[in-house]
C-alpha cells in the first residue's frame, strides 16, 4: 500500500497548503475507463487507469510503455517508487507486475495517492479534486460507504420485476466498463434469469476449460439514494460455474455520477454528472 511516510512527503513538499485544492486532469476511453499519465522513478511516462477497487499501482504484460525502471522481486512487487502525475508527487508507491488493466493503459493506480485526503472525481470537468477540508456540498447526496481491505461498498436498490426493491451491495469497480454487474449469489437468489429481459449471452471456457455462461439483462428501474435510472444493462453469470463473489458498480455507472469521499471514507456524496442520461454502455 501507499505508506505514510508518502503522505508526510507530500505535506512537507508543500503541494498541499490550508485551504487549497489540488487538481489531477483524467480522460476517458470509451470504455469507460479513466486514464492519467504518470512519471514513474522520473523515467517512465506511463498511462495508468485509475482502479477504485485498489489501493497500490500495477504494470500489466501487456502494455504499451516501456515500464524498465520499476524494479519486481522475484515476488513481482516493487517497493519505494516515485510517481510524478501533474504537479503532485507520490514517494513510496508499491507496483504489483503482470496484472491486467482497462484498454489503453500501460497499468493501473489506486486510491493511495489519496491517502489522509477528501477527494473527488469530477467527471463533468475530467479531473480529479484533492482537498485539505471538506469542500462545498451544494447539490450533492450522502451515501454511507462501505470500507474493507482498500475497497469501496455501498448500498443501492434495484427493482427486478417491476414491483419490489431488492437491496443490494455493490463494489464500486472503475476497471468494469459496464454498468451492473451481479454477484452469482445475488443472480442465483433473485432468479435473474427468469426476471430480467436477456438481450445477449455468451459461452466463454475458463484455463480448465469449462464453461462459462455471461448474460446481460435489462434492470427496470436502479436506484442510488434519490437518483433513480431506467432499463439499465446489468451482467450475470448462469450455467453451472456461477464465480463472482460480489457483485459491481461499474464505470458506466459510476462516470453518471460527479464523487465526494470524505476523509475518514466513511461517507462518499454524489451529485447526477453530465453523463447521467447518456445512451449506456454496450458489453461484447
Amino acid at each position: 500500500m501507499f505508506r505514510k511516510s508518502s503522505i508526510i512527503s507530500l505535506l512537507s513538499a508543500g503541494f498541499f497548503t490550508i485551504n487549497a485544492q489540488q487538481m489531477i486532469p483524467f480522460r476517458i476511453t470509451k470504455h469507460n475507463n479513466i486514464i492519467v499519465k504518470t512519471l514513474v522513478n522520473k523515467k517512465d511516462s506511463l498511462d495508468l487507469m485509475f482502479q477504485i477497487a485498489m489501493e497500490d499501482a500495477s504494470i500489466s504484460p501487456e502494455r504499451h510503455h516501456k515500464a524498465d525502471h520499476i524494479i519486481f522481486d522475484k515476488d513481482d512487487i516493487s517497493n519505494d517508487n516515485t510517481v510524478q502525475i501533474g504537479k503532485m508527487n507520490l514517494n513510496n508507491v508499491r507496483f504489483f507486475n503482470n496484472e491486467l488493466t482497462g484498454h489503453e493503459a500501460d497499468g493501473k493506480i489506486g486510491t493511495g495517492m489519496f491517502s489522509g485526503k477528501t477527494f473527488k472525481i469530477d467527471y463533468d470537468n475530467n479531473r480529479f479534486e484533492i482537498y485539505d477540508k471538506e469542500p462545498d456540498l451544494n447539490g450533492y447526496q450522502g451515501v454511507t460507504l462501505f470500507h474493507e481491505n482498500g475497497q469501496f461498498f455501498i448500498n443501492a436498490d434495484n427493482v427486478i420485476d417491476g414491483k419490489q426493491q431488492q437491496e443490494a451491495y455493490f463494489l464500486l469497480q472503475s476497471g468494469y466498463s459496464g454498468a451492473i454487474l451481479y454477484s452469482s449469489a445475488f443472480a442465483e437468489e433473485k432468479e435473474l434469469d427468469k426476471l430480467l429481459k436477456v438481450t445477449s449471452e455468451k459461452t466463454m471456457r475458463n484455463s480448465a476449460g469449462e464453461s462459462i455462461v455471461t448474460k446481460q439483462g435489462i434492470l427496470p428501474f436502479f436506484k442510488l439514494n434519490n437518483s433513480v435510472l431506467k432499463d439499465v444493462p446489468a451482467g450475470f453469470f448462469g450455467g453451472k460455474n456461477k464465480t463472482q463473489t460480489v457483485s459491481y458498480l461499474g464505470a458506466d455507472m459510476l462516470k453518471r455520477f460527479n464523487w465526494i469521499f470524505d476523509v475518514d471514507r466513511k461517507k462518499v456524496y454524489i451529485k447526477p454528472s453530465k453523463y447521467f442520461s447518456d445512451a449506456y454502455y454496450k458489453m461484447n
